[in-house]
């Protein structure tokens, strides 16, 4: 019940799941999903981040959403979509419930609260995608550095959070000595700390006033959508 979507549901429906979702660990960097990989596991995170990356035909990715514990990767497998469309990784480790996706298909069938439970997720991760197109297309480095630092940490609900340079380089479509750059500068203006792969944020407010608007936008688009 950590998870926010699992415990939104009514108690009967998620009673009908219950028996059929298991609880496990996932180390950081785990890809659980690769594009065009059919999806035979739905997961609900209760805590860290799962990254879901767009995947080019050259092996370069970028990331498109985050999934911490207010969401679900894998629920439109419920509604008849067999494959995945981006790859999913562990960006920090995490809790999850996991279900078979055919287990999660059959509940689907008779349950509204599950099936729209689906596609309502499917909404906020596709308005996740379009903001993060727009803000990777027309803002800073740096900007986009500041908003990312603050979804991963909402999604730790902590100010600590265990990231690599080359997975932020990644993550952010940028080489690895950008990402150092940028961290430098925004390590030295005081708002953040960042040694041997932990950043800690010092000043939440400076993190914000350096990151872009997109930021808020997909906290207030998200609370709409939920």
């Amino acid at each position: 019940m950590d998870n926010k979507l699992l415990a939104s549901l009514p108690r009967g429906d998620f009673e009908r799941l219950l028996p059929h979702l298991s609880t496990l660990p996932l180390q950081q960097g785990l890809v659980l999903l690769e594009a065009g990989e059919e999806v035979d596991q739905i997961y609900f995170p209760h805590s860290g981040m799962l990254s879901l990356l767009a995947v080019l035909r050259d092996g370069k990715a970028i990331e498109t959403a985050t999934v911490g514990r207010e969401g679900v990767v894998g629920a439109m497998a419920g509604l008849g979509l067999y494959k995945s469309l981006v790859r999913v990784v562990v960006q920090m480790p995490l809790a999850c419930s996991k279900i078979a996706a055919t287990h999660f298909r059959t509940v689907a069938a008779t349950s509204d609260p599950v099936r729209n439970l689906a596609i309502r997720y499917n909404e906020v991760l596709l308005s996740q995608a379009r903001v993060t197109a727009a803000c990777n297309a027309l803002h800073s480095i740096e900007a986009r550095f500041c908003r990312w630092l603050l979804q991963c940490a909402d999604r730790a609900a902590s100010d600590t959070v265990p990231l690599t340079q080359e997975f932020l380089a990644e993550m952010l479509g940028v080489r690895r000595t950008s990402v150092t750059e940028v961290a430098t500068k925004v390590q030295s203006a005081g708002a953040i700390s960042y040694s041997r792969g932990v950043i800690k944020i010092l000043d939440r407010a400076a993190l914000m006033r350096s990151s872009c608007e997109c930021y808020e936008t997909l906290v207030d688009q998200s609370a709409v959508l939920a």
